[in-house]
């Protein structure tokens, strides 16, 4: 085989290669513990994931066949996790004065964020969200208004809200000001199931066997790739005959028009 047949023979297999590990971005700028959570949970599913750090982030790759499924998986889970601010990002320096009412307005949020960054690391949690009420005079005159807050939870199958509701009650009441101490109807707390993913990869006909849609398309590739490697090494068989029996036929000529 000539070195010409050779450089082809490789580019076709490193074209076909890189179309077996076709890759698509899933999710950028993630933290390490957000990117680590988002592969552990693809990788209950077998989807493998490959990770690329860059200035932003941690970005996280997948086979593209996978990326409905992967998408679906972490809906469902709750992956990644929503960015938070602490207290400290919401009144850090900027030399800009504030009005009361814009100090009071982030003082409420930081206070929020705080609380649904604690409740969003108990086992079980999906998502967290807390609206916060704080005591407030309406008027001159009037009584102030007592605090309240309300809760959302949204959790996994494998958390017992009834069993956790007291310590969350426990822990917001203690957590925001004016709340500890009062009575239950200042603090909701709604429980709301998740509904758990039903992964059902999609199921194709290849030939005889039926297979998931990502493993046709990898057979593809790999038929494909030793079909193309068959042609070129009959190619390469027939086109070395002609040469011999080229060969042959040449030699006798040239030793003929020496004599």
């Amino acid at each position: 085989m000539d070195k010409l047949s050779l450089k082809a023979l490789l580019a076709l297999i490193i074209m076909l290669l890189a179309g077996c590990n076709d890759q698509i971005e899933l999710n950028h700028g993630l933290s390490e513990n957000d990117a680590n959570e988002v592969s552990a949970e693809l990788g209950r599913y077998h989807i493998q994931t490959e990770k690329r750090y860059d200035k932003e982030g941690i970005t996280v790759l997948i086979d593209a066949p996978n990326l409905n499924r992967a998408v679906h998986i972490l809906d469902a889970a709750g992956l990644p996790r929503p960015a938070r601010t602490n207290l400290g990002e919401v009144f850090q320096k900027n030399g800009v004065i504030s009005t009361p009412l814009e100090e009071r307005a982030r003082y409420i949020y930081a206070l929020s964020q705080e609380v649904e960054s604690t409740l969003s690391q108990i086992d079980g949690v999906i998502v967290a969200r807390v609206h916060v009420v704080l005591p407030e005079r309406v008027a001159p005159g009037e009584p102030v208004q007592p605090a309240s807050a309300a809760v959302f939870i949204k959790y996994r199958p494998d958390l017992d809200p009834d069993a956790i509701e007291p310590r969350i009650r426990r822990m917001v009441a203690s957590s925001l000001p004016g709340l500890a101490g009062r009575s239950d109807k200042d603090l909701a707390i709604v429980f709301v199931p998740a509904e758990s993913y039903q992964d059902k990869p999609t199921m194709v006909n290849f030939g005889p066997w039926v297979v998931t849609q990502q493993r046709a398309q990898q057979l593809n590739w790999w038929c494909g790739l030793i079909g193309l490697l068959i042609l070129l090494v009959v190619g390469g068989a027939i086109s070395w005959m002609y040469w011999q029996r080229y060969h042959r036929q040449a030699v006798p000529v040239a030793e003929q028009k020496s004599e």
